[in-house]
C-alpha cells in the first residue's frame, strides 16, 4: 500500500485504516501484537483507536485498546511507521464527561499516557455533545494543537449542519478545525454519509474514514440471512441490517462481481468505498492477522464502470 495526502492534515498514510476496537476485546496482547506488525509490514500506518474502547466488554474500564497499542510501541514497535487517532467524548473520566473543555484537557493526557507517546496525529471527538458549548470545545481542541500533543483534528459522527457549524466557529476564531471526519458508511448503510455530510465533506476538502466498512461483518460474505446471526455474538448489530429493503440486492451484486473478478467480497467493499468521493481510508478491524490480506487487496482491486455501477444501483 502506497502512502497519500490525508485531506489537508499535512499528514500522509496508505488507503486503509486499522480499527483498534478489538484490541482487549476480541484480540488479546498477542493477536493484537501480530495485527500491528502484519498491518505495518504491509505498508499500513492509519491505525483508529478510542478512549472508551473496549469498555463494553466484561471486566473491561476503557482503555484497553489504547493500552495494547502503546504496550506494542513500547516493546519495539515503530512509532514513526504509525498515523495514530484517538477519541474522546463517550468515556468520563479526569475533568469530568463529553466534549467539556475540562474533559478534553483531561483525556488527552490518559490517552498519551497509556499510548506511551508524546503526541496524538488525528483526535477526534467522539461523537457530538450538545451539553457542551460549540465554542468552548473547538478552543480546547484549539490548544492541543498549539501545544504540540494533537497534529491533526477530526470529527466522528457528526451531522452535516453540526460540522458545518464547527468549521465556521474555528475559522471565525483562527482556531485549528476540523480537517477529518468519521462517518459510519458501506455499501449497506449509505444515506449517514451521502448526501450533505458528503457534500460538505467535498466542498471543505475533509478527509473522511468511514468506520463499519464490513458493515460489522455483514460484508465479509459469511452472513446472508438473519438466521445466519441467530446467536451469534454479533446478532444485536448484525439483526437490524438483515431488516434493510437493499441488504439481499448489496450480496447479489457482491457475489456477481466476485465471480468476475474472484475476488472476495472484503476487497469488493473496500474498492467500492475507496471508489466514493471523499474517502480517503475505510476502517476495518479483525481479530487475526491473517484476515489482512483481503483488505489490503481490496485497496490495489480496480473495479471497472460497470461494476461500479451494479453496487451503485443497489440503493439505501
Amino acid at each position: 500500500m502506497t502512502p497519500r495526502p490525508l485531506g489537508q492534515t499535512g499528514l500522509s498514510a496508505a488507503p486503509l485504516m486499522l480499527g483498534g476496537n478489538v484490541f482487549g476485546w476480541t484480540a488479546g496482547r498477542k493477536e493484537s501484537f501480530a495485527i500491528l506488525d502484519a498491518f505495518v509490514d504491509a505498508g499500513g500506518s492509519l491505525v483508529d483507536t478510542a478512549d472508551v474502547y473496549s469498555a463494553w466488554a466484561p471486566g473491561n474500564v476503557g482503555g484497553e485498546s489504547e493500552t495494547l497499542i502503546g504496550d506494542w510501541l513500547r516493546s519495539g514497535g515503530r512509532r514513526e511507521s504509525l498515523v495514530i487517532a484517538t477519541k474522546v467524548g463517550l468515556l468520563d473520566g479526569a475533568g469530568g464527561k463529553g466534549l467539556s473543555a475540562s474533559r478534553i484537557a483531561g483525556a488527552v493526557e490518559e490517552s498519551l499516557q497509556r499510548l506511551g507517546t508524546d503526541h496524538i496525529d488525528i483526535y477526534f471527538a467522539h461523537r457530538d455533545d450538545p451539553a457542551a458549548p460549540l465554542e468552548e470545545t473547538l478552543e480546547a481542541f484549539d490548544r492541543l494543537v498549539r501545544s504540540g500533543k494533537v497534529r491533526a483534528l477530526g470529527a466522528s459522527n457528526y451531522e452535516a449542519d453540526r460540522l458545518e457549524a464547527a468549521l465556521k466557529t474555528s475559522d471565525a476564531n483562527g482556531w485549528a478545525r476540523f480537517a477529518v471526519i468519521e462517518p459510519r458508511y458501506n455499501l449497506i448503510e449509505r444515506d449517514g454519509y451521502e448526501g450533505a455530510l458528503q457534500a460538505l465533506a467535498l466542498r471543505e476538502c475533509l478527509a473522511v474514514v468511514p468506520y463499519f466498512s464490513l458493515a460489522n461483518g455483514l460484508l465479509t460474505g459469511k452472513y446472508r440471512s438473519a438466521g445466519d446471526v441467530a446467536g451469534h455474538a454479533r446478532e444485536q448489530y448484525l439483526k437490524p441490517l438483515f431488516e434493510r429493503a437493499n441488504v439481499h440486492r448489496v450480496i447479489a451484486a457482491m457475489d456477481e462481481i466476485a465471480a468476475q473478478t474472484g475476488a472476495s467480497m472484503v476487497s469488493i467493499a473496500i474498492a467500492w468505498m475507496l471508489a466514493q468521493p471523499g474517502v480517503s481510508a475505510p476502517i476495518a478491524s479483525v481479530s487475526r492477522p491473517e484476515q489482512l490480506g483481503d483488505l489490503v487487496a481490496g485497496t490495489q482491486l480496480q473495479l471497472n464502470a460497470a461494476q461500479l455501477a451494479r453496487l451503485d444501483g443497489t440503493g439505501v
